[in-house]
């Protein structure tokens, strides 16, 4: 049986406009009266209330790789293709490292942006199944891992040669409290058709980009809520026109 944790985490990234969302969830009804009686006394833990206080509250917080290590790692290989510039499709490999051990989760994907969705491997899972535009989970156990394949409507044309890869907002949430992780993306694109011209947030301490030529290598550390954007243009247009904040879409 999976001991529950008095500080039960589970991972949010709820739906954006393009790329997929992400839940877990924590437990499922039956299983916290299940395992009622295998609870410890926290009561007998004094520095408990000064961790639930620690807790961050939403706002996104960079941190030193260091205080992520062991946390939840979401890793994420995106392929952009001349074909995705037409209809926004882009190939999506995710993989789940370091899931908390919980009785039931789900990984949830935005209806209708995620099609061909399948599961390559897991680790340290009961089972794991799709249903729909889901992944469900049961008797997630320690260090467990699980790597989907999909293709997800990720890409957004925004006019004037201008395209917008969207991701999150990714975040490690149980109920009001939000938790380190760690997000890695592995962005592949045509670089003799587009370049990138911008991104969002910028490249700092605990968010760092890397542009390969044709990929970008991007490593996020932090807790609270994450959203990235990265801009790209045709090559031979007007590369220098307004686009919309990241934030706004």
């Amino acid at each position: 049986m999976v001991q529950p944790n008095p500080l039960m985490r589970c991972l949010t990234a709820s739906p954006s406009a393009l790329l997929p969302m992400l839940l877990l969830a924590a437990v499922a009804p039956g299983a916290l009266a299940d395992a009622e009686d295998d609870w410890p006394d926290w009561a007998d833990e004094p520095d408990l209330m000064e961790q639930v206080a620690a807790v961050s509250d939403g706002e996104l917080r960079f941190l030193p790789a260091a205080e992520t290590d062991g946390e939840h790692a979401h890793l994420n290989r995106i392929r952009i293709t001349e074909d995705s510039l037409d209809g926004g499709w882009v190939t999506l490999e995710q993989c789940h490292e370091n899931i908390d051990a919980v009785p039931a989760a789900q990984i949830l994907f935005r209806a209708g942006g995620i099609r061909d969705l399948t599961i390559a491997s897991s680790r340290n899972i009961g089972r794991a199944w799709v249903e729909g535009h889901s992944v469900q989970l049961e008797d997630v156990g320690r260090d467990a891992v699980l790597c989907i394949r999909a293709e997800s409507q990720a890409l957004r044309d925004l006019g004037d040669g201008h395209y917008r890869l969207r991701n999150g907002p990714y975040m490690r949430r149980f109920l009001d409290g939000y938790y380190p992780m760690r997000v890695t993306l592995d962005i592949k694109y045509p670089s003799d058709v587009i370049q990138i011209v911008g991104q969002s947030p910028s490249t700092q301490p605990g968010f760092n980009v890397q542009n390969g030529g044709s990929d970008l290598s991007v490593d996020a550390t932090f807790e609270g809520r994450l959203v990235t954007c990265f801009d790209f243009c045709r090559r031979g247009g007007d590369c220098a026109g307004p686009v919309p904040s990241c934030e706004g879409g």
